[in-house]
């Protein structure tokens, strides 16, 4: 037997060096992994053409020894050894490591530098649905129930708690009614339009909801502030709409040589 032959089979080459590319791009297809491939792809190109139109990009000596304990941190590397083997087992050579510590910190700055000076006004527009309420809610299916029960609230007969307690159809019955908070935007369009509008302590007569018949009050709103938190949020809201965008543009063609479209 060819000696040679033996070698190879007792140490076969490592599995990956035994695709080639056109094999890669259908393997990444049907793992669908290739739409998050191909997103990265495009932000890092926008990035690159960023930083040979703009200095805003450039990292100082600081944030690339930041970045590096950070990552080191992260992934629990404590010393070059381990470095060496991460890059190894991510099949990475080691003048890359630079650009794996960064990258995070290079996308934040892109964010910051492309949309940083639109966070106010883009607050702004998103500010009622970013607005939190809590209020109290209570359903059935029978209109002439929620009739007599609102009438019951009205006058002061009953509590809302505990109508909501003995007589809604819902998970809110399990807290006396009472919802939230929670922001507008991600209620029912309807319900939310009604507590836009709404003063609180404000008690509406029941309301038709698909199947059910509800009574609501506001009970207090807790408007958005544009802090920290809130800054980081939309910044990364302004990010993904972009990149979506930026994914969604690429040609047909490009689409169907990457494997994307059906074929």
């Amino acid at each position: 037997m060819n000696s040679h032959r033996l070698i190879n089979q007792k140490h076969p080459a490592p599995f990956i060096e035994q695709l080639s590319t056109q094999e890669w791009l259908p393997l990444l297809a049907s793992y669908q992994l290739l739409p998050d491939v191909l997103r990265e792809m495009l932000l890092d190109r926008a990035i690159a053409d960023w930083e040979q139109t703009s200095e805003t990009l450039l990292l100082t000596s600081e944030e690339i020894t930041a970045a590096y304990q950070a990552f080191c941190q992260q992934h629990h590397l404590t010393s070059t050894h381990e470095q060496q083997a991460w890059l190894q087992n991510h099949g990475l050579p080691p003048q890359h490591l630079e650009a794996v510590v960064t990258r995070k910190l290079k996308i934040q700055k892109f964010k910051q530098a492309k949309w940083g000076n639109k966070l106010e006004s883009y607050f702004l527009s998103r500010k009622r649905q970013l607005d939190r309420v809590v209020y109290s809610l209570l359903r059935t299916s029978d209109p002439e129930l929620a009739q007599e029960l609102y009438f019951r609230i009205q006058a002061g007969e009953q509590s809302f708690a505990d109508l909501a307690q003995t007589y809604s159809q819902g998970p809110e019955a399990l807290t006396n009614g009472i919802l939230g908070p929670v922001e507008l935007g991600t209620l029912h369009l309807d319900l939310a339009r009604l507590l836009a509008v709404s003063q609180p302590s404000q008690l509406w007569s029941p309301k038709p909801f698909g199947e059910w018949w509800v009574i609501v009050r506001l009970e207090r709103i807790l408007p958005a502030q544009l802090n920290e938190f809130m800054r980081q949020r939309l910044l990364n809201e302004l990010f993904e709409t972009w990149l979506q965008k930026q994914f969604q543009e690429v040609s047909e063609l490009d689409q169907r040589q990457l494997n994307l479209t059906a074929h």
